[in-house]
């Protein structure tokens, strides 16, 4: 599994000529290996047909020296075989003992047989040719014929006739008689000299047609794989960036037109990228301006909410400045009817204490003028950056609150305030969340009716985990509720569920707004006919370094303080 593997992930010319030239390597195995053993079959054969020839010419030529016995006449056939280099030995025989020899005969029946072929041949279906080792070892070709005569038979009828011999012998039939054996030993040598030769031949071819045709194979491979590789290499440099490249490939077939195409495709990537960094350099001015409008648009949204909240509240501030004022007043004229009627010099101790209690009772109304001014101010203040300090919460909800009784009062809604004294601080804008404050408790007041109560109350959540505490303001109504279908929808701008000129549909948007900007979040729970209930989470202030931590009690002290 590991050579495929490395196969695949080679260079592509690599992954061509790889498997072509193992394909071709082992059709060329499989067609030499052929081959040789055709060429050896051949051989044998051959080597069988000339010894099967000679021994059965000379079993033709010997039978007359058999059927008398004559050893000159055999010696003289067998010394016939001196002519052909390869037979080692000639044995004639007949039916009881051997009648001649030639040659070194060491070859016997107990010799060990390497080849036999019982097979009949182009000269005799009774010769027989064994493949055996003689004494020395070596392999020879032991070949066998059988020597027959023929007898004429005569029956009496025809004895002692004298004519027509031939029309009897034709009549008669003959009888064939084995009478002896030829046998002649031929060497292998020569057949395992050409068998050789003809295998370094194929083997040669084989090597020669396998260079060949690996090396045009290479050749071609590399011609088709050339473009490619251009490809890759002009494929690298862009992915690094460099556009300016080309694929030089002039060819009609379907590698040009990918190379056609190729360039195409870079000449249109150059001027997507050019014109990409003509929006680059603009972008960050249109970014800072867009950004710049945003936040210009968010305040003024921010801004016309408290200025249609402060609308809401002229009435509470009229009210609550209305009974200071009046007592500076009423103060100050029976100050000035006082000292009209007394002469100077004639103001008893009496009148005296009267002018200061009256004086005193006068800053501490104007005073309280002045602080609902200040509040005033503080939640109509227009700012782009928000200022983050730790605001008492319990404070800000209270002077929240200041605001309202009078519209809460005038429309017979009771006002429930439980606070929790000494809550953590937080990081925070107090006029923004007042803001926020001032919208949820008008929002409440709207949904109530006579007679019911609205509930504002303050509590801490402790930490739990990597979660660092938070404090939690909750704004509880007792008045229609919403619908489940419009929860979901409260927080977007512009929509609301009042009617037409009592809201614009931007206070809960701006509130959730100023939350988030807070880092917390407000969530509502409301249910058709009981009620609603608004809950903001604001995170509690996280500590800062010890090596600060002097400094940051510091900080603490001076606000609380």
């Amino acid at each position: 599994m590991r050579l495929p593997s490395r196969l695949v992930n080679a260079n592509l010319r690599t992954q061509f000529i790889v498997p072509i030239s193992a394909l071709l390597i082992i059709s060329m195995l499989v067609i030499s290996g052929y081959l040789i053993r055709r060429q050896t079959d051949e051989y044998v054969l051959e080597l069988e047909t000339r010894g099967s020839t000679i021994a059965s010419m000379l079993a033709i030529n010997a039978e007359s020296g058999v059927l008398f016995g004559s050893t000159r006449q055999l010696n003289a056939l067998l010394a016939e075989l001196n002519r052909f280099k390869d037979v080692r030995f000639g044995i004639i025989k007949n039916n009881d003992s051997l009648l001649s020899s030639t040659g070194n005969v060491s070859v016997t029946d107990s010799s060990p047989v390497t080849r036999v072929d019982d097979e009949c041949n182009l000269t005799s279906c009774d010769a027989t040719q064994r493949f055996m080792l003689d004494s020395a070892g070596d392999e020879i070709l032991l070949v066998s014929v059988p020597i027959y005569t023929r007898k004429e038979m005569v029956d009496r009828e025809h004895l002692g006739m004298t004519g027509d011999v031939a029309a009897t012998a034709a009549t008669t039939p003959d009888s064939i008689e084995q009478i002896g054996s030829v046998q002649i030993g031929l060497s292998t040598d020569d057949l395992a000299a050409m068998t050789h030769e003809a295998q370094m031949a194929v083997i040669f071819l084989t090597v020669f047609v396998l260079l060949f045709a690996v090396l045009v194979i290479a050749i071609v491979v590399s011609a088709i794989t050339r473009p490619i590789t251009e490809l890759v290499a002009v494929t690298d440099q862009i992915s690094r960036g460099d556009l300016s490249q080309q694929v030089d490939i002039k060819r009609q077939d379907e590698i040009g037109h990918l190379a056609t195409t190729f360039n195409s495709m870079i000449v249109s990537l150059r001027e997507s990228r050019d014109e990409i960094e003509g929006y680059n350099r603009t972008l960050q001015e249109k970014i800072v301006e867009r950004t710049q409008q945003l936040e210009e648009a968010q305040t003024a949204l921010i801004q016309s909410e408290k200025m249609s909240a402060i609308g809401q509240l002229a009435a509470g501030v009229a009210h609550e400045l209305n009974n200071p004022l009046g007592g500076i007043l009423g103060y100050a004229q029976f100050t000035l009817e006082k000292l009209q009627k007394n002469a100077p010099g004639k103001t008893t101790q009496k009148d005296y204490e009267s002018y200061i209690r009256y004086v005193t009772d006068i800053e501490v109304q104007a005073r309280r003028c002045k602080q609902i001014v200040q509040n005033l101010l503080r939640f109509s203040r227009s700012t782009r950056t928000l200022e983050f300090a730790p605001p008492d919460l319990n404070k800000v909800l209270e002077e929240t609150v200041t605001f309202l009784e009078h519209q809460l009062h005038m429309n017979q809604i009771e006002l429930s305030l439980e606070l929790e004294p000494a809550l953590p601080l937080i990081q925070g804008n107090a006029g923004l969340l007042q803001q926020v404050f001032t919208n949820l408790i008008i929002n409440a007041m709207h949904a109530s009716s006579g007679g019911s109560t609205i509930t504002i109350s303050s509590r801490f959540s402790p930490a739990v985990g990597e979660f660092g505490g938070a404090v939690e303001l909750l704004v509880v109504d007792q008045g229609h509720g919403i619908a489940q279908e419009n929860i979901k929808k409260i927080f977007e701008p512009f929509f609301t569920t009042k009617e037409i000129g009592k809201g614009t549909g931007l206070g809960l948007s701006v509130s959730y707004g100023i939350i988030k900007e807070h880092g917390g979040e407000i969530t509502v729970n409301s249910t058709v006919g009981k009620g609603t209930t608004f809950i903001v989470v604001l995170p509690v202030q996280k500590p800062a370094p010890d090596t600060d931590k002097r400094e940051e009690g510091k900080t603490i002290d001076n606000h609380r303080g």
